[in-house]
């Protein structure tokens, strides 16, 4: 019997019991990635065998790249504040301290504890650097009208660490290639940081303005096919990307700042949360490749070969590392010393790691060192999904009972932001 039709049908199936237990789902303590990884295991040689391909890097970083880029345009079309640094506290708390203290703690188990030279365990702490936009839905802005302050802060940060995590990217590689990093240490700060971050901003503003005057112009003399509408994002999202990348910015970045553009510039809010809602929908299909995919790769012989240093790192950064520097750097800020831990727990790990991980195999991680790397990266997002899985809806529910702060009245939500 022909596997690839299996497949089909395995996935078909797969997708019915989603859609229609989507209710029961939402009241259970799983996430729907925590689903996909487990259909994923059972898919695979380990259980009925349906995924025998082994997709190359290659592969996984184009679709990895894709599902994070349609996550941070969704992402910055959420983000509802004014563009001032009060607004944004949390956000510059997070970006400013909690993700370069990450960085640097694994970076320092790395080098201190697993004897890997400072280049590779730089790369490794900007590899679990990003906090997944793609799989923490469950705990993230649901729409423009949700001024909740945890839900913001996390959603925010996800859109920006996966494209600020890319300069220590850059810096463990160079590393690699060069461990005199006197002679390039410059370099790296003027292009792969300066140059780099100014021509994502840059390039996101500008591309999502041309874009949204072209569909003002253009539809008012002749409006638009109603079913194609929403593809105005996905062309937004590409062009966006494709030009930073040209201009040797980061893509990342700047589709994230993109999505802030384009929501804050569509004067109809129905128009604004249909393409929110279409994103979103390719977004969960992409999760479903990449976690599915995640599952059928997971092999018992490297896990259980490298679960020493594996499980040290990944229940260091997760129990250890992210929950106490998220309180940290929330110190001084008018936030609930209970939210505060819920802004450390909520460090999920995913599939932008999974993409620095294959990108960094296609530009010099290899070897002994590029397998350790890659089983510890492995397991600290199965963690991630596990542990993050089972206890988000049950903390959510309790957050929304006990702290979250509900607006007063239906206009309250009706408001422009």
């Amino acid at each position: 019997m022909d596997i690839y039709i299996l497949d089909l049908l395995v996935i078909g199936l797969l997708l019915l019991l989603i859609t229609l237990g989507s209710g029961w789902i939402a009241r259970l303590p799983v996430s729907y990635a925590l689903i996909y990884l487990v259909v994923g295991i059972v898919l695979s040689p380990y259980g009925f065998n349906l995924v025998q391909l082994r997709p190359d890097a290659k592969f996984l970083e184009r679709l990895t790249e894709f599902a994070v880029l349609i996550s941070l345009f969704g992402c910055g079309l959420k983000m509802n504040r004014p563009l001032t640094a009060w607004a944004w506290n949390s956000t510059i708390r997070l970006i400013g301290f909690l993700m370069p203290l990450s960085i640097f703690a694994i970076a320092a188990i790395a080098h201190w504890v697993l004897q890997l030279d400072w280049g590779p365990a730089v790369l490794l702490g900007g590899i679990l650097a990003p906090t997944d936009p793609v799989l923490a839905s469950e705990v993230q802005l649901d729409n423009p009208s949700d001024r909740d302050e945890l839900r913001f802060g996390l959603t925010s940060e996800g859109g920006l660490n996966d494209a600020l995590a890319f300069p220590f990217v850059y810096f463990g590689l160079h590393w690699l290639e060069n461990d005199n990093w006197q002679t390039w240490f410059g370099k790296w700060v003027a292009v792969d940081v300066l140059w780099a971050i100014t021509v994502g901003i840059v390039m996101g503003i500008v591309v999502a303005r041309a874009v949204q005057w072209l569909d003002h112009r253009l539809q008012a003399h002749r409006q638009a096919d109603e079913l194609l509408e929403d593809f105005l994002s996905l062309a937004a999202i590409l062009i966006t990307y494709a030009l930073t990348e040209l201009a040797n910015g980061y893509g990342f970045a700047a589709v994230f700042v993109a999505g802030v553009v384009m929501q804050r510039r569509i004067p109809e809010r129905d128009k604004s949360l249909s393409q929110l809602r279409f994103i979103e929908r390719v977004e969960k299909l992409v999760e479903i490749a990449a976690i599915l995919l995640l599952g059928a790769l997971l092999r018992v012989e490297p896990l259980v070969r490298f679960a020493g240093p594996a499980l040290l790192v990944a229940v260091l950064l997760l129990f250890l590392i992210r929950p106490l520097g998220g309180w940290l750097s929330m110190i001084g800020s008018p936030v609930p010393s209970a939210t505060r831990w819920l802004f450390g727990w909520f460090g999920i790990r995913g599939v932008g790691s999974l993409y620095y991980l294959t990108y960094a195999f296609g530009h010099g991680l290899e070897g002994d060192t590029g397998e350790l790397i890659a089983w510890i990266t492995f397991t600290t997002i199965v963690l991630s999904v596990v542990v993050h899985g089972i206890t988000a809806t049950p903390l959510m529910r309790w957050y929304e009972h006990n702290i979250e702060i509900k607006p007063r009245s239906k206009q309250e939500l009706k408001k422009p932001s």
